[in-house]
């Protein structure tokens, strides 16, 4: 891959419940509109928040395995959203953590963006799916 790469990342997480069975879903989309990668992910009992911050660690992780050197990030979690981007403090210490990674990761780019998008948004809804169809895997959820 190109080292001057772009992506675009979308990222969505939920739990059944909450906290519950939670899962995330994260697609990474290269220049040209082509699926560069695509990942979903179960993570047992947590709670939707802490699956919102799983999933953009996960676009950031898997959009750096892929060589990108700039990635425009879109999540339907206005908290994670607000959070990153230095609007809202982070209270609780269990985020404090994820916060922490996500940080680290983005070390990994030259620019990282991050963007509050509606959750009909049609990529939103696809990661919505895979957050969907990890659960569905796990007997019970």
């Amino acid at each position: 891959m190109n080292n001057s790469l772009k992506v675009t990342t979308y990222s969505d997480g939920g739990a059944r419940g909450n906290p519950g069975p939670a899962a995330c879903g994260m697609l990474v989309i290269g220049e040209r509109g082509e699926v560069v990668a695509e990942f979903k992910d179960y993570l047992g009992l947590t709670t939707n928040n802490v699956a919102e911050y799983c999933g953009i660690l996960g676009c950031l992780k898997l959009a750096h395995k892929a060589g990108a050197q700039e990635v425009d990030a879109y999540l339907d979690s206005e908290l994670v959203v607000r959070q990153l981007t230095g609007v809202y403090r982070i209270r609780e210490e269990h985020l404090r953590k994820l916060y922490d990674q996500v940080k680290k990761e983005e070390k990994n780019f030259l620019k990282v963006t991050y963007n509050h998008v509606p959750r009909t948004h049609p990529r939103i809804k696809h990661v919505d799916k895979l957050v969907n169809q990890a659960l569905d895997e796990v007997p019970g959820t």
